[in-house]
């Protein structure tokens, strides 16, 4: 019986599966950047966008496979999977403390910061109730919050209904439970107000 002769990959083939390999490494390369840069969570629209693919499932994969390789590489960063498949770029959590103050940049000025606080703890609340409260400077708020995805409003009779996103709750890292939310921000603002007071008296 004459055996089988073995069939090498030709150069062709071994050249299909070097660009196949470089390809799917650029891809996972390009996630990676696009949660890097972004800042917050992507859903899996926005990476389909990113890679230029209608595949959600590629996208998808794409993003579980950068999830296990930073799992694996026991850094200071991590990629976790949110709600709804949103992936997000992050600090862990253990390393937030040590490196805090090094962050000069804050997010929002003390006005904004207060009619923001002031929307998360009463919301959903009417846009004229909050500009009532804020006064009329308040306008100029919401428009800053509403631009920057903290919040969002939606129509209710003659007045708009504000309310956070979840953009503000990953953000700030808070539950996405509103009552759970509402506890937490009572101690980060309590912070913020103690943070002012100290520099007032040292100022």
């Amino acid at each position: 019986m004459q055996k089988a002769e073995k069939q090498t990959p030709s150069l062709e083939d071994e050249e299909q599966e070097k660009q196949t390999a470089e390809k799917a490494q650029y891809d996972l390369a390009l996630v990676e950047a696009a949660l890097y840069v972004a800042g917050h969570p992507l859903d899996i629209n926005e990476l389909c966008s990113v890679l230029n693919t209608r595949s959600k499932n590629k996208a998808r994969k794409l993003a579980k496979a950068l999830i296990h390789e930073y799992a694996s590489r026991n850094t200071a960063l991590e990629i976790l999977e949110l709600k709804d498949e949103r992936y997000v770029l992050q600090l862990k959590a253990d390393f937030t403390p040590r490196v805090k103050k090094l962050v000069n940049r804050p997010l929002l000025s003390i006005g904004p910061l207060k009619t923001l606080s002031y929307i998360a703890f009463r919301q959903p609340v009417s846009q004229k109730r909050v500009i009532d409260v804020r006064g009329h400077h308040a306008y100029g708020h919401i428009k800053l919050l509403k631009d920057m995805g903290l919040i969002a409003s939606e129509r209710s009779g003659r007045s708009s209904l504000l309310k956070t996103t979840e953009y503000f709750a990953d953000y700030f890292a808070l539950s996405h439970d509103a009552a759970a939310m509402k506890r937490e921000l009572k101690h980060v603002f309590e912070e913020v107000g103690k943070q002012e007071n100290l520099e007032t008296q040292n100022g």
